[in-house]
């Protein structure tokens, strides 16, 4: 992403999500617990110019998507967004379907890693916005729920077919895109959906934990990382290992390479600067 801006002003308040920044660390917290979290038209944009806002910053070193109340998110809500579906013409829901997938591709595009801390329910977008951070803390209440094919869609939203084989394989792909049931904490670790399994009630901190981690890192080898993991998803080998050359190479030239170098020399802990 780059950072050059227009004339435009980064924006003061966002109406539909709830942000906080610690010394690097963002937590963006979608904040309509009376609805389960339920993403309306106004939310899906706001997290998406957001996570280019602050990609375009550079200030933000890791970043925590969460959900208050009783759970992650429910999806799409269904009076404010598929209601209104019905009425639109082929133009406006393709508009709004690109919308929902710049989210996703916001996601995973962003130069930080991005932490989803999951307690209830994961479900619809809420599931896929789970499934295209870095990494997905749950507690034992989580639950995820790919629900497109239910309401008679698609289970292939918002890149979900893309990513979710890449997760946890094609045969665990099909079965949850295609049959929509809800996949309780205990699979979700059981076949890679989960990265960590946080005790009740503390997937928030851990979540927090795990941030703050990465945060101290060195977060230009972490961006790197996370741009070559989504890269080379598509690429044949000797494209894969040419662009792992020329990014080792360029990331040699780095302070954080020398600085690790001066540490081991001196006994001490790295002072990673992500330069």
């Amino acid at each position: 992403m780059s950072p050059f801006t227009g004339s435009a002003a980064p924006t003061p308040h966002w109406e539909h999500l709830r942000v906080q920044r610690a010394d690097g660390v963002a937590t963006v917290t979608l904040a309509r617990p009376d609805r389960l979290n339920a993403l309306t038209f106004g939310a899906y944009a706001d997290l998406r110019d957001l996570l280019a806002e602050l990609s375009r910053e550079r200030s933000v070193r890791a970043l925590v998507l969460a959900g208050e109340g009783r759970g992650f998110c429910s999806g799409g809500d269904v009076d404010e967004i598929i209601g209104e579906t019905l009425s639109m013409d082929t133009a406006r829901l393709l508009d709004f379907n690109r919308m929902t997938g710049q989210v996703v591709r916001a996601i995973r595009e962003c130069p930080f890693p991005v932490v989803a801390a999951v307690h209830g329910v994961a479900a619809g977008a809420g599931a896929v916005l789970a499934l295209a951070a870095d990494f997905r803390v749950a507690d034992p209440s989580a639950r995820f729920a790919f629900l497109f094919t239910r309401v008679g869609l698609s289970g292939g939203d918002m890149g979900a077919a893309y990513l979710l084989p890449r997760v946890v394989g094609l045969g665990h792909a099909t079965r949850l895109l295609m049959l929509g049931e809800p996949v309780r904490a205990a699979e979700a670790e059981r076949i890679g959906l989960i990265s960590e399994l946080a005790p009740e009630g503390h997937a928030d901190e851990a979540a927090a934990a795990l941030a703050r981690r990465l945060a101290d890192g060195p977060a230009l080898a972490y961006a790197q990382t996370k741009a070559l993991l989504t890269a080379e998803l598509d690429m044949p080998l000797a494209a894969a290992v040419e662009l792992d050359a020329s990014t080792q190479a360029l990331l040699m030239n780095g302070e954080d390479y020398a600085e690790f170098h001066a540490a081991f020399t001196e006994k001490r802990p790295p002072k990673w600067r992500g330069r």
